[in-house]
């Protein structure tokens, strides 16, 4: 199932929508299709694809827009994935009435994707506390299984007022 798309800001879930779900249950929610999917995805290629308690999965295909003047693709486009796997894996950690945001995040490039190319970026929590949530994160090729990059994050878990 695809996802739906936000195309305007009231299209986004709103607070009821995140503070009456579990970060799980509003994942999952995500992914059936009940709720829209971040619009980050539509631009630069990549969708929701699985979640589990603490791990979640984006496939994407990098395009042409997102290439560098090298012909390359651009590393921003590493970190979106790899920001939107990692902290949506905390996510799933974060209980009924509270919310995260990344505090920081780190991208190691091992190798050029190729425009094109169909990869996955999975998310796996290391530790999820009261005010933090820590997760790897790694891009994988979908047809040959090869590294592209890793990753790291801390996110700030907050309880809603």
């Amino acid at each position: 199932m695809t996802n739906p798309i936000a195309t305007t800001i009231d299209d986004l879930p709103d607070a009821e929508a995140l503070l009456s779900r579990s970060g799980l249950e509003f994942m999952q929610a995500v992914l059936r299709g009940e709720l829209s999917g971040p619009p980050i995805g539509e631009t630069l290629g990549f969708c929701l694809t699985g979640v589990e308690d603490g791990q979640v999965t984006f496939d994407g295909a990098p395009a042409f827009a997102a290439a560098n003047p090298m012909r390359g693709l651009h590393g921003g486009w590493y970190g979106a994935i790899l920001d939107s796997c990692m902290a949506c894996a905390v996510m799933t950690r974060v209980p009924r009435g509270a919310y995260y945001t990344t505090l920081e995040y780190k991208v190691n490039i091992t190798r050029a994707i190729p425009l094109g190319t169909l990869v996955r970026a999975t998310g796996t929590v290391q530790h999820s506390g009261r005010s933090t949530g820590i997760a790897m994160g790694e891009i994988r090729g979908v047809d040959d299984d090869r590294l592209y990059a890793t990753g790291s994050t801390t996110c700030l878990i907050m309880q809603a007022k």
